[in-house]
């Protein structure tokens, strides 16, 4: 008889539809409001960096939440999310890497959420529930 709560391909779902939905809100907001890539331009700039490197906001932000949802290369996907806040935890939370909260939760749960998310479509693939599974 088989378990219910055992399918590794809904879970896998979850996870894309989850994560893919929480980040692409962050790239609509980026789409609707452009200016917000000042900031980041200029965190590049800070670092030595070029400025047209702030335009990757929407790979990681927009293009990579729809490939993981759609289930389009999701693992490619992930690797976009990961690699999209690696530069955000570089660019403008290097500084509380280490910090708490005020109730005790790490200061970066989001962005380690994200962070790990996207790790975790890497190594798992999309699972059967995707238009091109992997």
């Amino acid at each position: 008889m088989s378990n219910p709560f055992h399918n590794d391909n809904l879970g896998k779902l979850i996870l894309r539809v989850t994560v893919g939905m929480l980040i692409l809100f962050h790239g609509a907001h980026k789409i609707l409001n452009p200016g917000s890539l000042d900031f980041i331009s200029k965190q590049l700039s800070n670092n030595g960096l070029p400025q047209a490197l702030a335009y990757g906001v929407y790979l990681g932000e927009v293009i990579a939440p729809l490939m993981i949802i759609l289930g389009i290369f999701s693992r490619l996907g992930g690797l976009l999310v990961f690699g999209n806040m690696v530069f955000a935890l570089f660019l403008a939370h290097r500084s509380q890497l280490f910090t708490l909260t005020t109730s005790g939760g790490w200061a970066l749960e989001l962005q380690g959420f994200y962070l790990f998310s996207g790790l975790a479509v890497l190594f798992l693939g999309s699972g059967r529930m995707a238009i091109r599974p992997d």
